[in-house]
C-alpha cells in the first residue's frame, strides 16, 4: 500500500529514523491544535473512491492530505486514523472480502511499529474499533452519512482544519526525505523525456517516457504531466498529449513530478530543438531562477519574490530586445505581466499546490496578495522548513499579446522580434527549495545532479 519506488536500503534506514520525531511532531501540534478548539479526539477519513456517472468504474483514488501526514500509505480509501491525546494512535485499514478486486493488506514497513494497526470489512468494522463516544471529537473528511452518523461533534471544524493546515507547511525531516526522494524520480523522468525530444518523439510519447523513468502508473503521479511542445507551451496548464508529431519540431516544455509516500515534487524544464536564440533566452531565464532561488531564505517576504521576479524579469525583456521601454516601465505599465502572467511559486508537499499559503496566523487573518498579482500562491513569511517552488516564465500568449497589441502598451513591446518567437510557445523553469537556516536546499538541481 505504500510506495515503495526509489526505495533503498539507506533511504528505508532513514525513513525509519526519522518517521517517529515526526509521528510526535504531528501528534504534539494537533493535541495543541485540539485544545484550543475544544475537542479530545480526532478521527480522520482516508476518502473514498468515487464512481463515474451511471457505471460502476470509479475513477483512480487519492487519499487525502490530513490523513497522508499520519500515514504514508496512499492506496487505502475507507481508512481511518484515530487520535486520541496521550494514547498510541491507532490506523484502521480497510480490508473487505472481495473477489472482483484485490483487497488491502495489513500495511508493513517502517513506520507501522508506531501505531495500533487493525483491519476492518466495512464501515461497521471500523466503528466497532474506535470508542464508543465520539461526541467530542473532530472529524476530518468527506462528509458521508454513514460516517457522521457516528456521533462526532463536528465535521471539517474550519478552526481546527486551519490551525493544523498552518502547521503543514514547515516540514520534518522526515517529510524533507520524501520529498528529496519525490524530486530524485521526478528528475529521472524528466532526463527520459529531455531524451524522448531529442530522438523526435511525441507528446504522448515523452510522457510515456516519463512515466517509465518514474517507475509510476500515470494515477500514482501528484498531477497530469503537461507536456507542450512548440506553441503549446503558452497554455499554461497544457492538457494535451498530441499523438503525431507537428509538421517541424521548436521547443519542449515539460512540467511533471513524481510522488513518494504521499510528497509530491513540481518540477519544469524548457529545452530548444535547434534554435541559438531560444536555447539563449532559456539560459537568461534559468540564470534569473537561479538569481531568484538565491533570495530564499527565513523572514523573507513571498510577496518581495514575486515583485522581485517582475523587475529581474524586466531586464531579461530588455536585454533580450523582448521590449522597447525601460525595464521600470514595463514594471509599472504592467507589460511584465503580459510575458509572466502567473505567481513565482507555492507552498509544496502533500499536496502540489499546498494549504496554507495566505494565511497570516493558525487562528485567523489573510495575507493579501501584491496588486495586479491575482494569482499568487503563496504571501507568506518564509520560515525554516517551507518548501516552496521557484518556478519563472516567459511566455508568448497569444490572448494577452492581443489585448496589449489593443492598449497603450503596443508601443512597449518588440512585435517583430516576438513574431519570430510565437512558435517556441514559453519557458518556464521549476525547482523545489527547501527553506533551511541560512538559505535554501535546492532539492530539484541536487536531484537532477545525483540521478545524472
Amino acid at each position: 500500500m505504500t510506495n515503495t519506488v526509489g526505495m533503498t536500503p539507506a533511504l528505508e534506514a532513514e525513513l525509519g529514523n526519522t518517521f517517529g520525531p515526526h509521528l510526535e511532531a504531528v501528534c504534539a501540534r494537533t493535541a495543541q491544535a485540539l485544545r484550543a478548539c475544544g475537542y479530545t479526539g480526532l478521527l480522520v477519513h482516508s476518502g473514498s473512491l468515487l464512481t463515474v456517472f451511471e457505471d460502476d468504474r470509479t475513477y483512480p483514488f487519492e487519499a487525502h492530505a490530513p490523513y497522508k501526514v499520519w500515514v504514508p500509505a496512499c492506496e487505502v480509501p475507507d481508512s481511518f486514523l484515530w487520535f486520541e491525546p496521550g494514547l498510541r494512535p491507532r490506523v484502521i485499514v480497510h480490508t473487505p472480502r472481495d473477489y472482483w478486486y484485490k483487497p488491502a493488506e495489513l500495511p508493513q514497513g517502517y513506520w507501522v511499529r508506531y501505531f495500533d494497526v487493525h483491519g476492518a470489512a466495512d464501515l461497521a468494522g471500523a466503528r466497532a474499533l474506535l470508542p464508543h463516544d465520539l461526541s467530542h471529537a473532530a472529524y476530518l473528511g468527506d462528509p458521508a452519512p454513514e460516517i457522521t452518523a457516528w456521533g462526532p461533534a463536528a465535521v471539517n471544524p474550519p478552526a481546527l482544519m486551519r490551525r493544523l493546515d498552518y502547521a503543514r507547511a514547515a516540514k520534518t525531516p522526515y517529510e524533507l526525505l520524501c520529498l528529496r526522494a519525490a524530486n530524485r524520480l521526478g528528475a529521472r523522468g524528466h532526463l527520459a523525456a529531455a531524451r524522448a525530444f531529442a530522438d523526435g518523439a511525441t507528446e504522448f510519447e515523452i510522457e510515456l517516457a516519463f512515466i517509465d523513468a518514474c517507475g509510476l502508473r500515470e494515477q500514482e503521479l501528484p498531477y497530469n504531466p503537461i507536456i507542450a511542445l512548440n506553441e503549446g507551451g503558452a497554455v499554461l496548464h497544457y492538457q494535451v498529449l498530441n499523438r503525431t508529431p507537428p509538421p517541424a519540431l521548436h521547443s519542449l516544455l515539460i512540467d511533471a513530478g513524481a510522488e513518494f509516500a504521499g510528497y509530491a515534487s513540481d518540477i519544469t524544464r524548457t529545452y530548444s530543438r535547434w534554435d541559438a536564440d531560444f536555447r539563449a533566452l532559456i539560459g537568461r531565464l534559468d540564470a534569473l531562477q537561479q538569481q531568484l532561488c538565491g533570495q530564499v531564505r527565513p523572514g523573507v517576504d513571498w510577496r518581495s519574490v514575486q515583485l522581485e521576479a517582475h523587475r529581474l524579469a524586466a531586464k531579461l525583456l530588455r536585454e533580450a530586445d523582448l521590449i522597447r521601454c525601460s525595464a521600470e516601465e514595463a514594471v509599472d505599465t504592467g507589460v511584465t505581466s503580459v510575458f509572466l502572467p502567473h505567481g513565482i511559486g507555492h507552498l509544496l508537499g502533500l499536496e502540489v499546490h499546498d494549504v496554507g499559503g495566505f494565511m497570516a496566523s493558525p487562528e485567523g487573518g489573510e495575507i493579501p496578495r501584491p496588486d495586479g498579482h491575482p494569482y499568487l500562491r503563496l504571501t507568506r513569511i518564509l520560515e525554516e522548513g517551507f518548501v516552496v517552488t521557484m518556478e519563472p516564465g516567459i511566455y508568448f500568449i497569444p490572448q494577452l499579446l492581443e489585448a496589449a497589441r489593443a492598449d497603450k502598451r503596443r508601443s512597449s513591446i518588440n512585435w517583430s522580434r516576438i513574431e519570430g518567437l510565437r512558435k517556441f510557445g514559453g519557458i518556464r523553469i521549476e525547482d523545489d527549495l527547501a527553506v533551511t537556516t541560512g538559505g535554501c536546499e535546492n532539492l530539484t538541481r541536487d536531484a537532477f545532479r545525483a540521478v545524472q
